[in-house]
């Protein structure tokens, strides 16, 4: 057995077994954290596809988080109040909410990925970060919608044959799109897309002489990790019951991007594993000081340039810088 398969089958059954432990020690809220890092992780993998197979730092992924979520709590609001949206009575029904929330973030990764794909470098960034803020700001500009305050939901989406109001299930159901999600990529990456994809980072003038387009398949994985992305997001909405701009802030997609350094950079599993060390951290360090950020910049400061493969790089093998 691999180190690789090794640290799969040791995260996975962690994970497997964190709401019976939490039972049994009566602490509900730790299967909340679980919850939490679950959907953090799949945002994290999903952005580890692009940054760390195809070298694209993208700085405004959680647009497709804020854009997900969004999409779900609107449709949600329109159906309880029985107020059609574009002529449309609207539906609680996952498996039509949760495809249109997903088109509405691939739609909007093909415009900004369009755009940004025809630069590169700190353009490529700025670009990301620009349709980044011009969303956080339209969800901003929403009042009907909660505005800066938010928007509530009364119930998450309902799924056939699978209660998702119970906590314990919406956990499962988080972790096997997690884990479905992984596969899914790690398939892409290990795929003859996936390797032209990682050609294109190694040196995009040989693959352009062998004939690539290098557009293509860039805006592919781009909109492969926004469509992750968004997944995550409308996870959370249906999580917390509530969405706010913060979710499509620039600071959110710094959070994500901190999240696949810190577990390793081009390995999938690591980002897993930095999502749970980073809200770990964070809970740990807000119970201690408001300031907690002061704190935590230095820890992953000093990860990032002591362990420059991350959590699991060494184990899995993720790839230095």
């Amino acid at each position: 057995m691999t180190s690789r398969s090794l640290v799969i089958l040791i995260g996975l059954a962690l994970l497997t077994l964190v709401p019976p432990v939490a039972g049994a020690l009566g602490m509900p809220a730790l299967q909340g954290t679980a919850t939490r890092i679950v959907i953090y992780a799949i945002a994290a993998v999903s952005l580890d596809l692009i940054l760390g197979y195809g070298a694209m730092v993208s700085f405004g992924h959680a647009m497709f988080f804020g854009l997900g979520g969004y999409a779900v709590a609107i449709v949600a609001y329109h159906t309880n109040m029985g107020q059609p949206l574009w002529g449309w009575e609207g539906t609680n029904a996952a498996l039509i909410v949760w495809p249109l929330a997903l088109a509405a973030c691939g739609l909007l990764a093909v415009v900004t990925g369009w755009f940004a794909l025809k630069t590169a470098g700190v353009q490529f960034i700025m670009i990301t970060l620009a349709f980044a803020q011009m969303v956080f700001f339209i969800l901003v500009s929403l009042q009907m919608y909660g505005g800066d305050d938010g928007l509530m939901m009364d119930a998450r989406n309902a799924l056939p044959l699978i209660d998702l109001t119970d906590n314990r299930t919406f956990y499962y159901v988080c972790l096997a799109v997690l884990v479905g999600w992984t596969a899914l990529c790690a398939s892409i990456v290990n795929s003859r897309f996936g390797l032209v994809f990682q050609a294109l980072r190694q040196s995009e003038r040989r693959a352009v002489n062998l004939g690539i387009r290098p557009l293509h398949f860039r805006l592919t994985g781009f909109v492969l990790s926004a469509l992750g992305t968004g997944m995550a997001g409308i996870l959370w909405a249906n999580y917390a019951l509530f969405v706010t701009p913060d979710m499509a802030a620039w600071s959110k997609s710094g959070e994500f991007m901190a999240m696949v350094v810190l577990g390793g950079l081009g390995t999938l599993i690591g980002p897993i594993a930095g999502a749970a060390v980073f809200i770990l951290l964070e809970q740990l360090l807000a119970g201690w000081t408001e300031h907690w950020m002061i704190i935590m910049g230095p820890i992953l400061t000093l990860i990032a340039l002591f362990g420059q493969r991350g959590l699991l790089g060494r184990w899995v093998g993720g790839r230095r810088g």
